[in-house]
Protein backbone atom coordinates (compact mmCIF):
# COMPACT_ATOMS: atom_id res chain seq x y z
CA UNK A 1 0.00 0.00 0.00
CA UNK A 2 1.14 3.52 -0.73
CA UNK A 3 1.38 6.14 1.99
CA UNK A 4 -1.79 7.85 0.75
CA UNK A 5 -3.70 4.56 0.70
CA UNK A 6 -2.60 3.86 4.27
CA UNK A 7 -3.66 7.37 5.26
CA UNK A 8 -7.14 7.00 3.75
CA UNK A 9 -7.56 3.59 5.41
CA UNK A 10 -6.54 5.00 8.79
CA UNK A 11 -9.01 7.89 8.48
CA UNK A 12 -11.82 5.48 7.61
CA UNK A 13 -10.89 3.35 10.63
CA UNK A 14 -10.99 6.46 12.79
CA UNK A 15 -14.52 7.22 11.60
CA UNK A 16 -15.61 3.66 12.44
CA UNK A 17 -14.10 3.84 15.94
CA UNK A 18 -15.79 7.17 16.64
CA UNK A 19 -19.11 5.73 15.41
CA UNK A 20 -18.61 2.90 17.92
CA UNK A 21 -18.31 5.59 20.66
CA UNK A 22 -14.64 4.99 21.42
CA UNK A 23 -13.21 8.01 23.35
CA UNK A 24 -11.84 10.43 20.78
CA UNK A 25 -8.43 10.78 22.40
CA UNK A 26 -7.89 7.02 22.54
CA UNK A 27 -9.10 6.63 18.94
CA UNK A 28 -6.75 9.34 17.66
CA UNK A 29 -3.71 7.90 19.42
CA UNK A 30 -4.55 4.32 18.38
CA UNK A 31 -5.07 4.93 14.66
CA UNK A 32 -2.09 7.29 14.44
CA UNK A 33 0.20 4.70 16.03
CA UNK A 34 -1.16 2.01 13.70
CA UNK A 35 -0.67 4.25 10.66
CA UNK A 36 2.91 5.12 11.59
CA UNK A 37 3.65 1.42 12.17
CA UNK A 38 2.27 0.47 8.72
CA UNK A 39 4.01 3.41 7.05
CA UNK A 40 7.43 2.93 8.68
CA UNK A 41 8.16 0.32 11.33
CA UNK A 42 7.27 -0.75 14.86
CA UNK A 43 10.33 0.97 16.32
CA UNK A 44 9.61 4.26 14.53
CA UNK A 45 5.98 4.18 15.68
CA UNK A 46 7.03 3.60 19.29
CA UNK A 47 9.59 6.36 18.99
CA UNK A 48 6.94 8.75 17.72
CA UNK A 49 4.61 7.73 20.54
CA UNK A 50 7.29 8.79 23.01
CA UNK A 51 8.63 11.90 21.28
CA UNK A 52 5.62 13.65 19.74
CA UNK A 53 3.43 13.77 22.90
CA UNK A 54 6.42 15.07 24.86
CA UNK A 55 7.15 17.80 22.33
CA UNK A 56 3.50 18.83 22.27
CA UNK A 57 3.05 18.81 26.05
CA UNK A 58 6.32 20.74 26.48
CA UNK A 59 4.87 23.66 24.50
CA UNK A 60 5.02 26.57 26.94
CA UNK A 61 1.86 28.17 25.52
CA UNK A 62 -0.08 25.06 26.51
CA UNK A 63 0.40 25.92 30.18
CA UNK A 64 -2.16 28.70 29.75
CA UNK A 65 -4.95 26.13 29.27
CA UNK A 66 -5.12 24.85 32.87
CA UNK A 67 -4.65 28.38 34.18
CA UNK A 68 -7.59 29.80 32.22
CA UNK A 69 -9.67 26.76 33.19
CA UNK A 70 -8.75 27.36 36.81
CA UNK A 71 -9.75 31.03 36.46
CA UNK A 72 -13.20 29.98 35.26
CA UNK A 73 -13.71 27.27 37.89
CA UNK A 74 -12.61 29.51 40.77
CA UNK A 75 -14.95 32.26 39.55
CA UNK A 76 -17.77 29.73 39.31
CA UNK A 77 -17.29 27.98 42.65
CA UNK A 78 -16.69 31.18 44.62
CA UNK A 79 -19.77 32.84 43.07
CA UNK A 80 -17.90 35.87 41.74
CA UNK A 81 -20.32 36.33 38.86
CA UNK A 82 -23.72 36.30 40.53
CA UNK A 83 -23.81 40.11 40.67
CA UNK A 84 -23.70 40.32 36.87
CA UNK A 85 -27.23 38.98 36.47
CA UNK A 86 -28.63 41.08 39.29
CA UNK A 87 -27.13 44.24 37.81
CA UNK A 88 -28.38 43.43 34.31
CA UNK A 89 -31.83 42.65 35.71
CA UNK A 90 -32.05 45.97 37.55
CA UNK A 91 -31.18 47.94 34.42
CA UNK A 92 -33.02 45.89 31.79
CA UNK A 93 -36.27 44.88 33.50
CA UNK A 94 -38.16 47.58 31.55
CA UNK A 95 -37.38 45.95 28.20
CA UNK A 96 -39.49 43.21 26.59
CA UNK A 97 -37.96 39.94 27.77
CA UNK A 98 -35.72 41.89 30.16
CA UNK A 99 -34.76 38.88 32.29
CA UNK A 100 -33.74 36.88 29.22
CA UNK A 101 -31.69 39.82 27.96
CA UNK A 102 -30.10 40.09 31.40
CA UNK A 103 -29.14 36.40 31.20
CA UNK A 104 -27.48 36.99 27.81
CA UNK A 105 -25.47 39.97 29.05
CA UNK A 106 -24.62 38.13 32.26
CA UNK A 107 -23.26 35.25 30.20
CA UNK A 108 -21.22 37.68 28.11
CA UNK A 109 -19.73 39.12 31.29
CA UNK A 110 -18.98 35.70 32.73
CA UNK A 111 -17.36 34.71 29.42
CA UNK A 112 -14.62 37.25 30.11
CA UNK A 113 -13.46 35.25 33.12
CA UNK A 114 -14.40 31.75 32.02
CA UNK A 115 -13.48 30.65 28.48
CA UNK A 116 -16.00 27.79 28.69
CA UNK A 117 -19.50 27.72 27.26
CA UNK A 118 -20.52 24.89 29.60
CA UNK A 119 -19.43 26.91 32.64
CA UNK A 120 -21.40 29.92 31.33
CA UNK A 121 -24.55 27.85 30.85
CA UNK A 122 -24.21 26.16 34.23
CA UNK A 123 -23.66 29.43 36.08
CA UNK A 124 -26.41 31.47 34.43
CA UNK A 125 -28.72 28.46 34.41
CA UNK A 126 -28.66 28.23 38.20
CA UNK A 127 -29.17 31.97 38.59
CA UNK A 128 -31.40 33.08 35.71
CA UNK A 129 -33.68 30.16 34.81
CA UNK A 130 -35.44 29.97 38.22
CA UNK A 131 -35.96 33.74 38.17
CA UNK A 132 -37.47 33.68 34.68
CA UNK A 133 -39.77 30.76 35.46
CA UNK A 134 -40.91 32.45 38.68
CA UNK A 135 -41.73 35.58 36.66
CA UNK A 136 -43.93 33.63 34.27
CA UNK A 137 -41.54 33.24 31.32
CA UNK A 138 -42.29 30.37 28.96
CA UNK A 139 -40.00 27.43 29.84
CA UNK A 140 -38.75 27.14 26.26
CA UNK A 141 -37.69 30.78 26.16
CA UNK A 142 -36.13 30.68 29.63
CA UNK A 143 -34.08 27.51 29.13
CA UNK A 144 -33.29 28.06 25.45
CA UNK A 145 -31.97 31.58 26.08
CA UNK A 146 -29.55 30.45 28.79
CA UNK A 147 -28.40 27.41 26.78
CA UNK A 148 -27.47 29.52 23.76
CA UNK A 149 -26.11 32.43 25.80
CA UNK A 150 -23.52 30.04 27.20
CA UNK A 151 -21.97 29.70 23.75
CA UNK A 152 -20.65 33.25 24.08
CA UNK A 153 -18.20 31.79 26.60
CA UNK A 154 -15.89 30.43 23.91
CA UNK A 155 -15.99 33.57 21.75
CA UNK A 156 -15.23 36.35 24.21
CA UNK A 157 -11.68 35.86 25.53
CA UNK A 158 -10.16 34.11 27.31
CA UNK A 159 -11.13 31.03 25.28
CA UNK A 160 -9.65 27.56 25.66
CA UNK A 161 -10.76 26.67 22.13
CA UNK A 162 -8.88 29.67 20.72
CA UNK A 163 -5.75 28.79 22.69
CA UNK A 164 -5.69 25.24 21.30
CA UNK A 165 -6.47 26.49 17.79
CA UNK A 166 -3.64 29.01 18.04
CA UNK A 167 -1.18 26.28 19.07
CA UNK A 168 -2.17 23.95 16.24
CA UNK A 169 -2.53 26.61 13.51
CA UNK A 170 0.45 28.69 14.71
CA UNK A 171 -1.66 31.84 15.04
CA UNK A 172 -0.86 34.40 17.79
CA UNK A 173 -3.27 33.80 20.65
CA UNK A 174 -3.51 37.48 21.61
CA UNK A 175 -4.72 38.28 18.08
CA UNK A 176 -7.28 35.46 18.26
CA UNK A 177 -8.55 36.89 21.54
CA UNK A 178 -8.98 40.31 19.93
CA UNK A 179 -10.79 38.80 16.96
CA UNK A 180 -13.12 36.95 19.31
CA UNK A 181 -14.24 40.13 21.09
CA UNK A 182 -16.17 41.51 18.12
CA UNK A 183 -17.62 38.10 17.23
CA UNK A 184 -18.73 37.53 20.82
CA UNK A 185 -20.33 40.95 21.18
CA UNK A 186 -22.05 40.57 17.80
CA UNK A 187 -23.43 37.22 18.96
CA UNK A 188 -24.77 38.75 22.18
CA UNK A 189 -26.51 41.51 20.20
CA UNK A 190 -27.99 38.93 17.82
CA UNK A 191 -29.41 36.89 20.70
CA UNK A 192 -30.90 40.02 22.28
CA UNK A 193 -32.62 40.84 18.97
CA UNK A 194 -34.10 37.31 18.90
CA UNK A 195 -35.51 37.68 22.42
CA UNK A 196 -37.05 41.09 21.68
CA UNK A 197 -38.55 39.88 18.40
CA UNK A 198 -40.05 36.76 19.95
CA UNK A 199 -41.53 38.63 22.91
CA UNK A 200 -42.88 41.37 20.64
CA UNK A 201 -44.56 38.80 18.39
CA UNK A 202 -45.86 36.71 21.31
CA UNK A 203 -45.99 38.73 24.57
CA UNK A 204 -47.16 35.65 26.49
CA UNK A 205 -43.64 34.25 26.29
CA UNK A 206 -42.41 36.87 28.76
CA UNK A 207 -45.18 38.61 30.70
CA UNK A 208 -44.58 42.28 31.31
CA UNK A 209 -43.81 43.25 34.86
CA UNK A 210 -44.38 46.33 36.93
CA UNK A 211 -41.01 45.78 38.56
CA UNK A 212 -38.98 48.95 38.17
CA UNK A 213 -35.75 49.30 40.05
CA UNK A 214 -35.09 52.76 41.43
CA UNK A 215 -32.07 54.69 40.24
CA UNK A 216 -30.53 54.28 43.67
CA UNK A 217 -30.93 50.50 43.38
CA UNK A 218 -29.50 50.48 39.87
CA UNK A 219 -26.43 52.41 40.93
CA UNK A 220 -25.98 50.29 44.04
CA UNK A 221 -26.26 46.97 42.22
CA UNK A 222 -23.46 47.99 39.84
CA UNK A 223 -21.18 47.64 42.85
CA UNK A 224 -21.84 43.89 42.81
CA UNK A 225 -20.12 43.56 39.42
CA UNK A 226 -16.70 44.69 40.70
CA UNK A 227 -15.19 41.17 41.00
CA UNK A 228 -15.61 40.42 37.30
CA UNK A 229 -14.66 43.95 36.22
CA UNK A 230 -11.48 43.84 38.31
CA UNK A 231 -10.44 40.48 36.85
CA UNK A 232 -11.28 41.57 33.29
CA UNK A 233 -9.35 44.83 33.59
CA UNK A 234 -6.40 43.06 35.18
CA UNK A 235 -6.17 40.43 32.44
CA UNK A 236 -6.85 42.57 29.38
CA UNK A 237 -4.84 45.60 30.47
CA UNK A 238 -1.81 43.46 31.18
CA UNK A 239 -2.22 41.27 28.12
CA UNK A 240 -2.80 43.93 25.50
CA UNK A 241 -0.61 46.46 27.29
CA UNK A 242 2.38 44.15 26.96
CA UNK A 243 2.86 43.57 30.70
CA UNK A 244 2.58 39.80 30.28
CA UNK A 245 2.07 37.21 27.56
CA UNK A 246 -1.10 35.22 26.81
CA UNK A 247 0.60 32.27 28.50
CA UNK A 248 1.12 34.27 31.69
CA UNK A 249 -2.34 35.87 31.50
CA UNK A 250 -4.05 32.67 32.64
CA UNK A 251 -1.92 32.44 35.77
CA UNK A 252 -2.48 36.13 36.51
CA UNK A 253 -6.24 35.70 36.05
CA UNK A 254 -6.42 32.64 38.31
CA UNK A 255 -4.43 34.48 40.99
CA UNK A 256 -6.66 37.55 40.68
CA UNK A 257 -9.79 35.42 40.96
CA UNK A 258 -8.46 33.78 44.13
CA UNK A 259 -7.56 37.13 45.70
CA UNK A 260 -10.93 38.66 44.75
CA UNK A 261 -12.76 35.66 46.27
CA UNK A 262 -10.79 36.16 49.49
CA UNK A 263 -11.66 39.87 49.53
CA UNK A 264 -15.30 39.08 48.82
CA UNK A 265 -15.25 36.45 51.58
CA UNK A 266 -16.61 33.71 49.30
CA UNK A 267 -13.33 31.76 49.31
CA UNK A 268 -13.26 28.46 51.18
CA UNK A 269 -10.78 25.61 50.93
CA UNK A 270 -13.57 23.24 49.88
CA UNK A 271 -14.47 25.47 46.92
CA UNK A 272 -10.82 25.99 46.03
CA UNK A 273 -10.12 22.24 46.06
CA UNK A 274 -13.23 21.60 43.96
CA UNK A 275 -11.96 24.13 41.38
CA UNK A 276 -8.52 22.47 41.36
CA UNK A 277 -10.02 19.00 40.86
CA UNK A 278 -12.17 20.12 37.94
CA UNK A 279 -9.21 21.93 36.40
CA UNK A 280 -7.02 18.81 36.61
CA UNK A 281 -9.70 16.49 35.19
CA UNK A 282 -10.58 18.80 32.30
CA UNK A 283 -6.94 19.52 31.48
CA UNK A 284 -6.10 15.81 31.46
CA UNK A 285 -8.94 15.03 29.05
CA UNK A 286 -7.95 17.90 26.74
CA UNK A 287 -4.27 16.92 26.72
CA UNK A 288 -5.07 13.32 25.73
CA UNK A 289 -7.17 14.54 22.79
CA UNK A 290 -4.56 17.12 21.80
CA UNK A 291 -1.74 14.55 21.92
CA UNK A 292 -3.78 12.25 19.67
CA UNK A 293 -4.38 15.11 17.23
CA UNK A 294 -0.64 15.91 17.23
CA UNK A 295 0.18 12.29 16.38
CA UNK A 296 -2.44 12.30 13.62
CA UNK A 297 -0.98 15.51 12.19
CA UNK A 298 2.49 13.95 12.01
CA UNK A 299 1.14 10.77 10.42
CA UNK A 300 -0.88 12.64 7.78
CA UNK A 301 2.18 14.74 6.92
CA UNK A 302 4.50 11.74 6.61
CA UNK A 303 2.01 9.75 4.54
CA UNK A 304 1.20 12.70 2.27
CA UNK A 305 -2.50 12.28 2.97
CA UNK A 306 -3.09 15.85 4.10
CA UNK A 307 -1.49 17.31 0.96
CA UNK A 308 -3.34 14.78 -1.20
CA UNK A 309 -6.75 15.63 0.24
CA UNK A 310 -6.24 19.38 0.16
CA UNK A 311 -4.82 19.17 -3.37
CA UNK A 312 -7.74 17.05 -4.53
CA UNK A 313 -10.21 19.61 -3.23
CA UNK A 314 -8.36 22.63 -4.62
CA UNK A 315 -7.59 20.97 -7.97
CA UNK A 316 -11.23 20.00 -8.42
CA UNK A 317 -11.96 23.58 -9.42
CA UNK A 318 -13.96 24.35 -6.29
CA UNK A 319 -13.76 28.03 -5.45
CA UNK A 320 -12.79 29.32 -2.00
CA UNK A 321 -16.42 29.87 -1.00
CA UNK A 322 -17.31 26.32 -2.04
CA UNK A 323 -14.44 24.99 0.07
CA UNK A 324 -15.59 27.10 3.01
CA UNK A 325 -19.19 25.95 2.61
CA UNK A 326 -18.01 22.35 2.71
CA UNK A 327 -16.03 23.04 5.89
CA UNK A 328 -19.06 24.71 7.49
CA UNK A 329 -21.22 21.68 6.71
CA UNK A 330 -18.57 19.35 8.14
CA UNK A 331 -18.45 21.23 11.44
CA UNK A 332 -22.24 21.54 11.67
CA UNK A 333 -22.50 17.77 11.18
CA UNK A 334 -19.72 16.93 13.64
CA UNK A 335 -21.22 19.32 16.17
CA UNK A 336 -24.26 17.08 16.37
CA UNK A 337 -22.21 14.15 17.66
CA UNK A 338 -18.81 15.27 19.03
CA UNK A 339 -17.75 17.64 21.78
CA UNK A 340 -16.25 20.83 20.30
CA UNK A 341 -12.56 20.57 21.19
CA UNK A 342 -12.41 16.97 20.02
CA UNK A 343 -14.10 17.88 16.74
CA UNK A 344 -11.68 20.77 16.19
CA UNK A 345 -8.50 18.82 16.93
CA UNK A 346 -9.75 15.91 14.84
CA UNK A 347 -10.32 18.03 11.73
CA UNK A 348 -7.65 20.75 11.80
CA UNK A 349 -4.81 18.50 10.53
CA UNK A 350 -6.85 17.86 7.39
CA UNK A 351 -8.62 21.19 6.93
CA UNK A 352 -5.86 23.72 7.65
CA UNK A 353 -3.93 22.93 4.43
CA UNK A 354 -7.16 23.38 2.47
CA UNK A 355 -7.95 26.67 4.17
CA UNK A 356 -4.44 27.99 3.65
CA UNK A 357 -4.45 26.84 0.02
CA UNK A 358 -7.78 28.58 -0.58
CA UNK A 359 -6.22 31.85 0.59
CA UNK A 360 -8.22 32.38 3.78
CA UNK A 361 -6.78 34.25 6.76
CA UNK A 362 -6.05 31.64 9.45
CA UNK A 363 -6.85 34.13 12.22
CA UNK A 364 -10.28 34.83 10.75
CA UNK A 365 -10.80 31.11 10.18
CA UNK A 366 -10.07 30.43 13.84
CA UNK A 367 -12.99 32.64 14.87
CA UNK A 368 -15.23 31.01 12.28
CA UNK A 369 -14.29 27.56 13.60
CA UNK A 370 -14.96 28.68 17.18
CA UNK A 371 -18.39 29.98 16.16
CA UNK A 372 -19.19 26.73 14.34
CA UNK A 373 -18.10 24.63 17.31
CA UNK A 374 -20.30 26.66 19.63
CA UNK A 375 -23.28 26.16 17.32
CA UNK A 376 -22.63 22.45 17.83
CA UNK A 377 -23.05 22.98 21.59
CA UNK A 378 -26.78 23.62 21.09
CA UNK A 379 -27.67 21.34 18.15
CA UNK A 380 -29.37 17.96 18.69
CA UNK A 381 -28.88 15.15 19.45
CA UNK A 382 -25.86 15.94 21.68
CA UNK A 383 -26.15 19.69 22.39
CA UNK A 384 -24.01 19.70 25.53
CA UNK A 385 -25.29 23.09 26.73
CA UNK A 386 -28.84 21.83 26.46
CA UNK A 387 -28.05 18.88 28.71
CA UNK A 388 -26.34 21.19 31.20
CA UNK A 389 -29.57 23.17 31.48
CA UNK A 390 -31.58 19.94 31.65
CA UNK A 391 -29.47 18.87 34.62
CA UNK A 392 -30.36 22.13 36.36
CA UNK A 393 -34.12 22.13 35.75
CA UNK A 394 -34.55 18.39 36.33
CA UNK A 395 -37.83 16.72 35.37
CA UNK A 396 -39.83 19.96 35.36
CA UNK A 397 -38.86 20.69 31.72
CA UNK A 398 -38.19 18.06 29.05
CA UNK A 399 -35.05 17.94 26.93
CA UNK A 400 -37.13 18.26 23.76
CA UNK A 401 -38.70 21.46 25.12
CA UNK A 402 -35.25 22.98 25.67
CA UNK A 403 -34.20 22.02 22.15
CA UNK A 404 -37.37 23.65 20.78
CA UNK A 405 -36.40 26.79 22.63
CA UNK A 406 -33.09 27.16 20.78
CA UNK A 407 -34.32 27.10 17.15
CA UNK A 408 -34.80 30.84 16.74
CA UNK A 409 -31.33 31.41 18.19
CA UNK A 410 -29.88 28.75 15.89
CA UNK A 411 -31.25 30.63 12.88
CA UNK A 412 -29.66 33.82 14.23
CA UNK A 413 -26.35 31.96 14.67
CA UNK A 414 -26.37 31.01 10.99
CA UNK A 415 -27.14 34.62 10.04
CA UNK A 416 -24.27 35.84 12.24
CA UNK A 417 -21.97 33.26 10.68
CA UNK A 418 -22.89 34.53 7.21
CA UNK A 419 -22.15 38.11 8.36
CA UNK A 420 -18.69 37.10 9.66
CA UNK A 421 -17.95 35.36 6.36
CA UNK A 422 -19.20 38.28 4.25
CA UNK A 423 -17.39 40.90 6.34
CA UNK A 424 -14.14 39.34 7.62
CA UNK A 425 -12.87 42.72 8.82
CA UNK A 426 -15.38 42.48 11.66
CA UNK A 427 -12.97 39.88 13.02
CA UNK A 428 -9.63 41.24 11.86
CA UNK A 429 -9.91 44.97 12.50
CA UNK A 430 -9.05 44.82 16.22
CA UNK A 431 -5.97 42.60 15.70
CA UNK A 432 -4.85 44.97 12.90
CA UNK A 433 -5.22 48.02 15.16
CA UNK A 434 -3.39 46.31 18.02
CA UNK A 435 -0.66 45.03 15.71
Amino acid sequence: MTGIEIGIAVLLLLIVLLALRMPIGVALIGVSFLGLWMLTSWNVAWGALGLIPYKFAANWILSSVPMFLMLGYISYHTKLTEGLFRAARAWLSVLPGGLAIAAILGSAGFAAVSGSSIACSATMGRIAVPEMLKSGYHPQLATGTVAVAGTIGALIPPSVIMILYGIVAQVPIAELFLGGISAGLLTAVGYIIVVMLRVTIDPSLAPSTDERASWATRIAVLGETWPVILIMVGIFTGLFGGLFTPTEAGAVGATLATLVAILKRTFTWERFIAAIKETVLTTGALIIIAVGASLLTRFLALSGTADFLSGAVLDSGAGPMTVLLGIVLIYLLLGMFLEPIGAMLLTLPILLPMVDGAGFDLLWFGIIVTKLLEIGMITPPIGMNVFVIKGIVGKSITTSAIFRGIWWFLIMDLILLAILVAFPRLVTFLPEIWG
